[in-house]
């Protein structure tokens, strides 16, 4: 039992510690904001790719590829944003209501999801399968429930559909699985020169972006609009772990692709959730509010959910 605890503990500690550095070098004034900000579109859009395409590359994508298991993220995705949606008409303000439905289905797979499976297996390429059958998902739903609840639009307009529809196709991490699936099916060779290049960015992309998101935190814009934001936040670190990590396992999924399964299901909420929100029409304090909190609390509610599998025997 001890040693189920001491895995586990490896496996998120670690993680959660480069976010504390984060958070400490905000506290002591050696990262601003705008530094934050600027190393959060860094790992976005530059380091998270390289390491998705790297993985893809050297552990053979048509070896990695499982269509159940993509299939399974989009179904759980689909039934995640439908309870949510559902629960959101409990909020009597319209925009609210986006704002909670956004947060509670979206996680920040790419970055945490990628953090553990490196942290525990030493490759991210089942990362990549639950980015292909949640990530597009995502920003469709996201520009859908927040054009349709703006108070500052007139609904999903031809506009909104444009822009998800570019969002989509431009996504950095989508760009990056791309050119690694492009680079796998023409059996490409990657030069020397290449490879050492592309290690030395993806190195970066953990380390930096778990500090950044760090260094982001802010414990007092948790405090505005409480309720909905802990609603959400049951939602997205138990509720959806406790309904559909169970089917994954009736499903036979198990070690990367079950730990994978659990950041969709389990981790927190996406700062670029606050981005979108914003740039809609939407207040955002729901939003900051559910980020920070799913944030501070899956430091705990994560490492107990890898307890009870690694207990199980799963991973």
């Amino acid at each position: 039992m001890l040693d189920n605890l001491i895995y586990c503990l490896n496996g998120t500690v670690p993680v959660f510690l480069m976010m504390l550095l984060g958070i400490f070098f905000r506290k002591i004034h050696f990262f601003s904001q705008v530094f934050a900000d600027k190393l959060n579109g860094y790992v976005f859009k530059v380091a998270l790719p390289v390491m998705l395409f790297k993985d893809l590359v050297e552990s053979n994508f048509f070896q990695v590829w499982d269509t159940s298991f993509v299939l399974f993220c989009f179904l759980a995705t689909v039934a995640s944003i439908l309870l949510t949606a559902l629960l959101s008409l409990l909020l009597k303000e319209r925009p609210l209501r986006g704002e909670f439905i956004q947060v509670g289905y979206r996680s920040s797979v790419a970055l945490l999801g990628a953090a553990f499976l490196e942290n525990l297996y030493g490759t991210a390429g089942a990362a990549s399968l639950v980015i292909i059958g949640a990530v597009p998902l995502y920003n469709v739903a996201a520009v859908a429930v927040l054009s349709l609840t703006s108070p500052s639009q007139d609904g999903l307009t031809k506009a909104a559909l444009k822009k998800v529809g570019k969002g989509v196709v431009t996504n950095p991490i989508i760009l990056g699985i791309a050119a690694g699936l492009v680079w796998t099916i023409l059996a490409l060779p990657l030069p020397t020169i290449l490879e050492k290049t592309v290690s030395s960015v993806s190195a970066t992309a953990t380390p930096l972006g778990l500090m950044a998101l760090g260094a982001s935190f802010d414990w007092k814009k948790a405090l505005g609009h409480i309720k909905p934001a802990l609603g959400a936040t049951v939602l997205k670190l138990a509720v959806f772990v406790a309904l559909f990590l169970p089917i994954a396992v009736s499903l036979g999924f198990r070690d990367d692709k079950l730990v994978a399964a659990l950041t969709l299901l389990g981790s927190p909420t996406t700062v670029s959730c606050f981005v979108m929100a914003r740039n809609m029409g939407h207040e955002g304090t729901v939003t900051s509010s559910a980020v920070m909190l799913t944030t501070g609390l899956s430091a705990f509610t994560l490492t107990l959910w890898l307890y009870v599998l690694k207990s199980l025997a799963l991973i």
